[in-house]
């Protein structure tokens, strides 16, 4: 895990990759939660049967399952010291880029594409998260992510 002291060391990684997060196991569980907390009971995410039998072999997660992967990515890979609170604050952009078969490992790799300082005490940072498949050959999904810290020392 990569500690910052202060926003100026977060504002020195701009460009630069700064963190690859934990690994995350998705499985059939996670996958069902997901759908009854949304409603996206497609067959293609719920039913082992029915997927088995589908394009991709298993059922896979839901694309906004995986987003929402986000902020555990961020967790696991970087703090910054003082910050007493952090927020999502938004998106940019988002694909999808490849399917998350059940009991597929995802990490995030994550790269400041930008941060700028927000009086009195908040740092605002567009991330860019490459969302990885352990044995994937292309990313699962790319997402440009801004999110708040408040607190920290400059």
């Amino acid at each position: 895990m990569k500690t910052f002291s202060s926003y100026s060391q977060v504002l020195a990684c701009v460009g630069q990759e700064v963190a690859v997060s934990d690994w995350i196991t998705i499985t059939q569980e996670q996958i069902q939660l997901f759908a009854d907390a949304t409603g996206d009971q497609q067959w293609i995410h719920v039913d082992p049967e029915r997927a088995a039998k589908g394009p991709f072999g298993a059922p896979i997660a839901h694309g906004f399952l995986t987003l929402s992967l986000l902020p555990r990515f961020f967790e696991s890979s970087f703090r910054i010291e003082g910050a007493r609170m952090g927020v999502n604050y938004g998106l940019n952009k988002v694909r999808f880029t490849s399917p998350v078969p059940v009991n597929s490992r995802l990490r995030g790799r994550l790269t400041l594409q930008q941060a700028e300082m927000l009086e009195p005490d908040g740092l605002q940072m567009t991330w860019l998260v490459t969302v990885e498949r352990e044995g994937g050959d292309k990313p699962v999904c790319v997402a440009e992510s801004l999110t708040r810290n408040y607190g920290a020392a400059v």
